[in-house]
Order: structure tokens, then sequence, then C-alpha cells
């Protein structure tokens, strides 16, 4: 499996870093298959610049032809730098390999300000491909935190999951979440099996536990069994 991180990516009222995402994700598709994408929220102190909610992005690959790290990191480069936003400070990583010093890494970019001199150094520790491609390069921060976050499989809200559409909203079967990988929890940690839950405009399970989970309440109005919440 090979690990991707980016960051930084957007500005206001422009694409942001999920759709990003999701454009790499096709770009090589003819020999990487994308395993998930998923949005990992980091520090949210008010001095550390973003666009809304600094928030990164990961995704994870399968090989599903040649395997070609170079031509891979080559293809996620130029994709990004073809989306460039004068303003944006985007970062690039990349890894097959992802020790517990990133891990940890990551969840310390959640709770506190941490530098790219940090996030660099690390990375070369480490032997991890970190890159800035334009601005400060602040992004390369996010980059490596998301990629940390993403290996402990129990971190962030699922954008993108396999090859399944993004078609599911409003009240859906629990069912049909099952045939998706997804597991629907109470609030809680119980399972839920049966029944129907209204996921809102889009379905978002988080990763959890090395699952994919939905987190569903009790619903409190009629039209469905279950509502589920949307986690960070």
């Amino acid at each position: 499996m090979i690990w991707v991180g980016i960051d930084d990516t957007d500005m206001p009222d422009t694409p942001g870093t999920n759709q990003l995402a999701r454009k790499l994700a096709q770009a090589v598709a003819g020999r990487y298959r994308c395993r998930r994408i998923v949005r990992h929220q980091l520090c949210g102190d008010p001095s550390i610049p973003c666009t809304s909610k600094n928030g990164s992005a990961s995704l994870l690959f399968e090989p599903t032809g040649e395997h070609d790290l170079d031509w891979l990191l080559d293809v996620l480069r130029t994709g990004m730098r073809s989306s460039f936003i004068e303003g944006s400070d985007p970062g690039l990583c990349l890894t097959e390999d992802v020790p517990d010093v990133v891990r940890n890494f990551g969840r310390r970019a959640q709770r506190d300000i941490v530098t790219q001199g940090e996030a660099r150094f690390l990375a070369a520790q480490c032997g991890i491909h970190l890159e800035g491609l334009g601005g400060t390069e602040g992004g390369v921060i996010g980059a490596l935190a998301a990629v940390g976050l993403a290996a402990t499989g129990d971190d962030g809200r699922v954008v993108q999951l396999e090859g399944w559409g993004d078609d599911l909203s409003g009240v859906v079967k629990l069912a049909d979440l099952a045939l998706r990988g997804v597991a629907a929890r109470q609030e809680g940690g119980g399972a839920v099996l049966e029944g129907t839950v209204d996921v809102g405009k889009k379905l978002r399970p988080n990763c959890r536990g090395g699952e994919i989970v939905l987190t569903v309440i009790p619903a409190e109005t009629q039209g469905s069994d279950w509502t589920a919440l949307k986690l960070t």
C-alpha cells in the first residue's frame, strides 16, 4: 500500500483539497486503485494559516498494474502543479512505510502548532518523500500529518471509498451500507445491523479502529430509524 498526503491546495471560493484528491485518484486509476480518500482535522489555532478549518487529505493507493513509485509521484506532482492556485502553499507526501513517529507527529499536529522544519526533518529521518509545490510550502506539515493519521486507521472523515460513487444521501438501508464496507454503530460503540439511516446530504463515515464506521443515534423524527452523526 502507498500512503499519500496533500494539504493547503486551495483558497476561498476555489475547489477544495478533497476535490483535488479525487482528481489525483482519477489521474492514476489505470495503474493504482485508490482504496479511500480521508479528510483529517488538524490543529485549529487561529495563528495557523488555512482556508477554513485546517484540514488535510490522505489517499491510500494499491497497485493494480506495474508498480512504479517514481511514475506515481510524477503524476501526482504534475496534477498538483497544474491545479496550483495563487496564494495557496501546497505540500505532497508519499511513502510505503509509516513508522510510529510519523503517526505521533500526526496526532501532535492535531493538538499543537508544528513547523515546516520539524516536518521536513522527520520525513528525511524516516526516508519519506515530502515536498512543497508552491507558495510558502507550508502544506508539507499537513501532508505529513495526513499520512501519519491515515496510517492509524483511527482518524478522519471518509470522502471516497473504493470505487463507489458519491451517490448515497438521505434515507438509506443499513444493508446497503454494509455492501459498501461501512459498519453502522451507535454512539458508544454498539453495532446496528437493521433498519434505515438518514445519512444527510452525503454519506460521510469515519475511520475508526481500522474500520469504516458510520456513527448513528436513534432518529427523533419519522422517516428513518437512525440519524448519522457528522464527525471529524
